[in-house]
């Protein structure tokens, strides 16, 4: 990848999204508006406020499902993150 973020920033590959339920009910785009999305940290900026959250390259984070700015570099779709823009780790 070739992205390296800057300040409080971090640069996250989103999870794809289940569209069917565990008992197998299909989901319609409009029914998640608010729900949070998920994906991977790929890269963490040099800020201090980033660096005081513990993120580690690896960790799965949530975020809001509008948050961040979406980038797309050599057909791969990343989200680049603001250190308030992370909402939590996945353990």
């Amino acid at each position: 990848m070739k992205l390296r973020p800057l300040g409080n920033r971090v640069v996250v590959q989103p999870l794809s999204e289940e569209e069917t339920t565990k008992s197998g009910i299909i989901l319609p785009d409009t029914v998640d508006k608010e729900k949070k999305a998920e994906g991977k940290i790929l890269a963490i900026g040099a800020g201090e406020k980033i660096q005081k959250l513990d993120l580690k390259i690896g960790d799965k984070v949530l975020f809001g499902k509008y948050a961040g700015e979406e980038v797309k570099v050599e057909e791969v779709e990343y989200k680049i993150l603001s250190d308030e823009d992370v909402l939590a780790v996945i353990e």
